[in-house]
């Protein structure tokens, strides 16, 4: 049975080129991830901020150097990119900012982002979200990118907001957190925003 439409964006679209770095314009890059980057990473996830908001925790850097190789094969499989967030000047780690779930025949995917702790209230999660969501959704020409949060996690709604991100709603009992079901808030940016 064929398909009334198109594929928004066609198998291939990500993994016929190297994955990018992207600069921010203002002191960040957005850089493919590196083995070198394991320490930095289990460090971040030691943060009793990071067990909060997180379902994800770092027992060990060989672990977190698993994670790396997965999110280094995310490009090419085209389903979840990851991209480390460092300070330009220094290649000091500040955060990972990813578009999960992607969905290339939809144009569609999920963004999410974490900082460290020493990178909060800098505004690094908001300039990094929005100069992926210019280049996924402006270069590459996804039509619409989705941002989940816990509700009760009030920086990330600021976040998304200041990324562009418009709220749309809340998903009732959407995601087990180590503390119990949460509710969340459901933001979306799409092409022309």
């Amino acid at each position: 049975m064929p398909y009334l439409t198109s594929p928004v964006l066609p198998p291939g679209t990500l993994s016929r080129t190297p994955q990018p770095t992207l600069p921010t314009g203002d002191g960040l890059l957005l850089r493919p991830w590196r083995t070198a980057d394991a320490p930095a990473v289990h460090t971040a996830f030691q943060d009793p901020v990071m067990h909060r908001w997180h379902i994800r925790a770092a027992d060990s850097e060989e672990e977190v150097r698993g994670w790396i190789a997965e999110w280094q094969r995310g490009w090419e499989q085209e389903r979840n990119v990851q991209w480390a967030v460092v300070d330009a000047a220094g290649d000091r780690l500040l955060g990972r900012v990813a578009l999960r779930q992607v969905e290339l025949g939809d144009g569609v995917a999920e963004v999410a982002y974490w900082t460290t702790a020493a990178a909060r209230g800098r505004g690094v999660a908001a300039r990094a979200t929005r100069t992926l969501a210019r280049w996924a959704l402006d270069d590459i020409g996804f039509q619409r990118l989705e941002l989940s949060h816990a509700v009760a996690n009030e920086a990330s709604c600021r976040v998304a907001a200041k990324a562009g991100f418009a709220l749309e709603g809340t998903k009732r009992s959407a995601l087990l957190h180590a503390d119990g079901w949460h509710d969340m808030h459901l933001h979306a940016r799409i092409r022309g925003d």
